[in-house]
C-alpha cells in the first residue's frame, strides 16, 4: 500500500469513527417503548405510558427530592407540615402557598384559582379511566372512592337516579346536584389570598403522596384555557355534564395541553404511534437542555434494538429476557438491579361481561367458558398452581426479580416474607380442575383466553406458560394467548371483557395502602374489575381491614390488620404476584442526567426529561 493510499484510508477510518462517536440529534431525546398513552388528560389517565407524557407537560404542588421519597416544593413554595404551621394538628387542613410568576404554555399566569379549579374539576369529573379516586379517598378521610357514592350518601339518592344522559331527571334532582357542589365539594378546596387550602373531611396519612409529582393526575391545569376550550365552566349549575366523560371528549385528550411543565405538546400522531414534546422556553425554572423529546411506540424488540445500536434512538424499553444482548454493545450503557415499587401479577375476572368475545361459546363445551368461570375457587387454584414461578425469575427475567406473597412490594410497610406463597404443583392443579364446577371443567373441557399487552414479551411468555402447563393436564383444555395494544388492553380489563390477564402496578405513592386498596378493595382500581362474587367477598372479608389499616395510627395494630388481610387473600386464591421486578435501563452512553425513582412511570426506561441532556 502506498503512503498516499494509507493516509487516505486512515483519514476515512478516522472520519468513520468520529461519525460513530458523534452524538446524533444532540438536542432531541428519542425513546422507543411499547405501549401508547391512553389519554393526555391528567384526570382521565392512570397508566404508565400516559403518565410519562403527562408528568412532562404538567406540574404538581410538590415533588420528590431526587431519588428519595422526601418531598420538596414545586408549584407550592412549601410542603405543609405541622412544624411549619401549614398543616393543622388534627391533620385535616393543608395550606399551600402558591408560587408567583409561573406561566402556563398558553401564556396565562398560574394562580391559586387554577389550583382550585384543577381539584374541583377532577372531583366532579371523576373519570372512571383516571386516578382521581385516590384523591377522593384521601380528602374524604377514607370514606369514599367516588363522587357518585359520596353524592348518594349525602343526597339519599343514587347519582344514576338523579342524572340520566347527563341531564337531571327533575328540578329537585338539579337542586340536589347544585347543593352537593356548593355544600360538599366547593368547601373542600378554597383560595385564601395567595394560598390554596384543602379542607379534608378526615385525616389521611398518605394524602401528600397522592398529589406529589409523578402522580400526573394532580398536575395543575390552566383554568382559563380549559373553560374557553370546552371543559367544565367552573359553575355549580351543570357540572354533571362533565362527569365521567370518555377520555376522547376532553380538550386535552390528545391535541393540546393546559400545563406549565418544561415541555409542551407538539403532536401526538396516533397513526404513527409517536408523541413529540417541544421545550417550553418560558418555564419558571429555566429552559430545559433538550429542545424536544420524541416518544415512539415500537412493539418489536428487534426493531428497538437495531435503532438503539444505530444511534437512531437514545433509550429503549428492554424486557429482562433480553438483558444479555447488550453485554458488549459499543456506545450503550446498561444500569440494572435498582429497586422498583412494582408488582406483576395474574388476575382474574370473576364475572366477565356475557357479551365479551373472549369467552367463546360461554359454556363448558370445549369452545368457551361460562362468564363466571373464575367464581369457583378451584379454577383460580388450578391456574395459580400451574405456574412455574422460579423458572420465570431465573430464566425469563434473568434474575431481575423476586417473589412476594401478595401484591405488596418488598420493603413496604406490612410486607411479610414469612407469608405462604403458592407452589408450582401440577398435581394440586389437576385435583383443583377435577373439583371445579362439580367436575364439568374436567369432563367437558374449555377454551380460556389469557391476555397480555402487545410488545411485553415477559407477559406474553407468562401467558404461554399458563397455556403449556394447563393444556398438558387434559387434552380437552385449550388456552388461547392473545395480545392487545395497550389502550385496548386497558379497556378490556377495565370493562371486564377478558377472563385472565397479566397486569402490573407501579406505586402511586410509597405506602402499603396504595397496593392493598388498589388490588383488593371492592371499589379499588383493580379490585372492582373482578366483579361477580368477589364484591361480596371483599365487602365481608377485605374492605374493613383495608380501611382500618390506612386510618390506624398505631403501627403495631396496623400490621395486625394487614397480616390478617393478606392471609385471607391467600386462602381465597384471589390472585398472585408473578414477581416483583428490579430496574433495567438501557440507553446510549451519551444520555446524561438519568436517575431512577421507584415512583416514576417507566422509571427504569426514561429519565426525567427536564434534567436530561446528551453529551459524550
Amino acid at each position: 500500500m502506498s503512503k498516499k493510499l494509507f493516509v487516505l484510508v486512515l483519514a476515512l477510518v478516522l472520519v468513520s469513527l468520529a461519525a460513530f462517536s458523534a452524538v446524533k440529534n444532540p438536542d432531541t431525546l428519542i425513546v422507543a417503548q411499547y405501549g401508547s398513552p391512553e389519554s393526555l388528560d391528567p384526570q382521565a389517565m392512570w397508566d404508565t405510558a400516559s403518565g410519562e407524557v403527562v408528568s412532562t407537560l404538567y406540574e404538581n404542588l410538590i415533588r420528590y427530592d431526587g431519588e428519595s421519597i422526601d418531598m420538596i416544593p414545586m408549584i407550592s413554595t412549601a410542603v405543609p407540615t405541622m412544624e411549619n404551621g401549614l398543616l393543622t394538628p388534627d391533620g385535616k387542613v393543608y395550606t399551600f402557598p402558591i408560587r408567583k410568576g409561573v406561566l402556563f404554555h398558553s401564556g396565562n399566569t398560574l394562580t391559586p384559582a387554577d389550583v382550585e379549579y384543577t381539584f374541583e374539576r377532577g372531583f366532579l369529573g371523576d373519570n372512571s379511566s383516571g386516578a382521581m379516586t385516590l384523591i377522593i379517598e384521601a380528602v374524604s378521610g377514607g370514606q369514599y372512592f367516588s363522587i357518585e357514592s359520596w353524592f348518594e350518601d349525602w343526597a339519599g339518592m343514587a347519582y344514576s337516579d338523579a342524572v340520566i344522559d347527563r341531564e337531571p331527571v327533575s328540578e329537585e334532582a338539579r337542586a340536589k346536584l347544585i347543593e352537593f357542589y356548593e355544600e360538599v365539594i366547593d368547601p373542600l378546596f378554597v383560595v385564601e389570598g395567595d394560598n390554596f387550602v384543602v379542607n379534608m373531611k378526615g385525616s389521611f396519612g398518605p394524602f401528600l403522596y397522592t398529589i406529589c409529582y409523578y402522580a400526573g393526575w394532580a398536575g395543575i391545569l390552566d383554568a382559563e384555557w380549559m373553560k374557553v376550550n370546552g371543559a367544565w365552566d367552573g359553575k355549580a349549575d351543570g357540572w354533571w355534564k362533565w362527569h365521567d366523560l370518555q377520555p376522547e371528549e376532553s380538550p386535552i385528550h390528545m391535541d393540546a395541553d393546559a400545563g406549565s411543565g418544561p415541555f409542551k405538546l407538539q403532536v401526538w400522531d396516533q397513526e404513527n404511534k409517536t408523541v413529540v414534546l417541544q421545550r417550553f422556553d418560558q418555564y419558571w425554572q429555566g429552559p430545559a437542555k433538550l429542545k424536544s423529546v420524541i416518544l415512539r411506540d415500537i412493539e418489536e424488540f428487534s426493531t428497538r434494538k437495531a435503532l438503539l445500536e444505530a444511534g437512531d434512538v437514545d433509550l429503549i424499553a428492554v424486557d429482562p429476557i433480553y438483558r444479555g444482548t447488550f453485554d458488549n454493545t459499543p456506545g450503550v450503557t446498561v444500569i440494572e438491579g435498582f429497586p422498583r415499587a412494582q408488582v406483576t401479577s395474574i388476575h382474574f375476572t370473576w364475572a366477565v361481561d356475557p357479551a365479551s368475545e373472549y369467552i367463546g361459546s360461554g359454556q363448558f363445551d370445549g369452545e368457551g367458558i361460562p362468564y363466571n368461570f373464575f367464581d369457583d375457587i378451584n379454577t383460580r387454584k388450578a391456574i395459580l398452581h400451574s405456574f412455574n414461578y422460579d423458572a420465570l425469575i431465573e430464566d425469563l427475567v434473568n434474575g431481575l426479580g423476586e417473589r412476594v406473597p401478595t401484591d405488596l412490594p418488598k420493603g413496604f410497610f406490612g410486607y411479610d416474607p414469612n407469608l405462604p406463597m403458592y407452589e408450582f404443583d401440577l398435581g394440586m392443579a389437576e385435583q383443583a380442575w377435577k373439583a371445579a364446577w362439580d367436575g364439568q371443567a374436567w369432563e367437558n373441557g374449555f377454551k380460556l383466553v389469557a391476555m397480555y399487552n402487545s410488545g411485553n414479551e415477559v407477559r406474553q411468555t407468562c401467558c404461554e406458560m399458563i397455556k403449556v402447563y394447563t393444556e398438558s393436564m387434559n387434552p380437552k383444555f385449550k388456552v388461547d394467548v392473545i395480545g392487545a395494544q395497550w389502550p385496548t388492553y386497558l379497556k378490556a380489563t377495565r370493562e371486564r371483557l377478558c377472563p385472565l390477564y397479566i397486569i402490573g402496578w407501579v406505586a402511586d405513592y410509597p405506602d402499603a395502602h396504595n397496593f392493598l386498596s388498589t388490588y383488593y378493595h371492592s371499589e379499588g382500581y383493580y379490585g372492582q374489575r373482578h366483579g361477580g362474587s368477589y364484591t361480596a367477598l371483599a365487602e365481608a372479608q377485605f374492605n374493613e381491614l383495608i380501611e382500618k389499616g390506612v386510618r390506624e395510627p398505631n403501627p403495631v395494630k396496623r400490621l395486625e390488620y394487614y397480616d390478617l388481610l393478606q392471609r385471607r387473600l391467600l386462602e381465597n386464591y384471589v390472585s398472585t404476584p408473578l414477581y416483583m421486578p428490579q430496574g433495567l435501563w438501557v440507553g446510549r452512553s451519551w444520555v446524561q442526567g438519568y436517575f431512577p425513582h421507584i415512583l416514576r412511570s417507566n422509571g427504569d426506561t426514561t429519565p426525567e426529561y427536564y434534567y436530561a441532556w446528551k453529551a459524550e
